[in-house]
């Protein structure tokens, strides 16, 4: 029997991948490495241990001498882009051993380079940074790590547009992908969303980005109360599909709104998925993104603390990061305890 774990397991580091010259940063690569200096150096801060995969180990430590050193641990390895939710292990409890899943990546169904990307968890395998006996290979299903929920007690929050893309599996329904999601991940009781996609978003709504499931049966969710926003009415239907959840008791979920941060814009005028979900948990800390709105940003930091309030709220500006249409769990992967090779933390 499987058991996903979830976000707020005990963890012992994040995983994470720097940007360099052939990435799709390459065009603000300066802008983008103090991006990741600014996420790592908040990381740090807060004793957080950093797994950062790079191209150049040394040139990475120069670059982030303001960080903690001796919390971040650099892994050499070839990597399309820095994505690491969507490509790093998905992690599972079976028979009292912790298992790194390593699903199929495509790209977010075929819209990017993702050869290199597919492999960075069976590289790490083979660099003997993942435990002992915990790495399986699962790639031939497509499963990215931002777009699947869990409450560690058998639910699975998700959205229908990603898992049910033609693109990653081949269009399977929806029985057909909850089937797949029980045999894989140990869940039995799957909630897909039908609304809420954000605009300028790469990844055919990725749950991360409108919804997360959080302790004590709760849900935290993007909202809208702006009428005018061109998001407010799929948000909306979001928002009522949302209270007629139940949980595998048969409960409605707690349900807490986060504000939707005023419209960002690229240089071409096209909208930017921000959002505040994109948060990351750690043991004893929230992290979350900040876009240079300060009423936004203190709102949204105020309003996770409903669901964490033994948590510290910390913010990092992530204005930076949005202009790749992704934030700060989108950067991350949160790494449970016993995943990795203790003796890694050691180089």
């Amino acid at each position: 029997m499987r058991t996903f774990l979830p976000e707020w397991a005990p963890q012992e580091a994040v995983l994470m991948a720097l940007p360099n010259e052939n990435t799709d940063w390459n065009y603000v690569i300066d802008e983008a490495r103090l991006q990741y200096e600014r996420i790592i150096k908040a990381f740090t801060d807060e004793n957080v241990h950093v797994v950062l995969i790079c191209n150049d180990p040394d040139y990475a430590r120069s670059l982030l001498g303001k960080c903690r050193q001796d919390k971040i641990t650099f892994i050499s390895l070839d990597y399309n882009d820095t994505w690491t939710r969507d490509y790093g292990p998905i992690t599972v409890m079976k028979d009292d051993r912790i298992r790194a899943l390593d699903f199929g990546f495509n790209g977010w169904g075929l819209k990017f380079a993702s050869d290199k990307d597919n492999l960075v968890n069976l590289k790490l395998s083979e660099k003997g940074v993942f435990s002992p006996d915990v790495y399986r290979n699962e790639r031939a299903f497509v499963l990215e790590g931002g777009s699947v929920e869990t409450d560690g007690e058998g639910t699975l929050l998700t959205t229908t547009r990603c898992l049910c893309s033609p693109n990653r599996n081949g269009g399977l329904s929806k029985k057909e992908v909850e089937t797949k999601l029980q045999n894989l991940l140990g869940v039995n009781h799957i909630l897909f969303l039908d609304y809420g996609a954000l605009e300028g978003d790469d990844t055919d709504s990725h749950i991360d980005t409108l919804a997360r499931l959080a302790p004590d049966n709760s849900i935290i969710f993007t909202g809208c109360r702006n009428v005018d926003d061109s998001q407010f009415e799929e948000l909306l239907k979001m928002r009522a599909q949302l209270t007629m959840f139940r949980n595998a008791e048969g409960n409605p979920f707690n349900l807490i709104e986060l504000p939707l941060p005023d419209a960002i814009f690229d240089e071409e005028g096209n909208r930017l998925p921000a959002t505040y979900a994109n948060y990351l948990v750690t043991d004893n800390v929230i992290f979350m993104p900040t876009y240079g709105q300060p009423e936004n940003d203190h709102l949204a930091m105020q309003t996770v603390k409903i669901a964490y309030p033994s948590h510290r709220v910390v913010g990092i500006d992530c204005t930076t990061l949005i202009k790749q249409h992704g934030s700060l769990h989108c950067a991350t992967m949160q790494i449970p305890k016993n995943l990795f090779n203790p003796v890694i933390y050691d180089r």
